[in-house]
């Protein structure tokens, strides 16, 4: 759970009554090209990494942020990637920012035309 105390499965529960609010919302935000001030709290947890636990080094922050600004985030994010792909802002060698596509099949396609 994020700073706003609702647990995600609630959300997806309650998504026929929470979609038309929502989309009001996201749509209000990408006119205006600002964020709801709530939407930008986080909840900074420490996440164990390795080695002694009572050393503070082993620990890394992770922010909790809330869910609603979550699921924000991926509707631009795939819009941001549709539009790149659709007018071929990136190209498909570019790998790292393809889904379905990493570092590592960058490098087998390098070297597969090498050989």
């Amino acid at each position: 759970m994020g700073p706003d105390g609702i647990h995600p499965r609630v959300l997806r529960e309650l998504a026929e009554v929470f979609t038309k609010p929502l989309s009001v919302i996201y749509q209000q935000s990408w006119l205006t090209g600002e964020v709801p001030v709530d939407w930008r709290l986080a909840n900074v947890m420490p996440i164990y990494k390795k080695g002694q636990k009572e050393d503070p080094g082993n620990y890394r922050p992770v922010s909790l942020t809330l869910v609603l600004g979550q699921v924000m985030e991926q509707i631009i994010l795939s819009a941001i990637m549709w539009n790149g792909q659709d007018n071929q802002v990136i190209r498909p060698s570019q790998h790292r920012f393809m889904k379905d596509r990493s570092c590592l099949t960058n490098l087998i396609s390098y070297y597969d035309k090498v050989t």
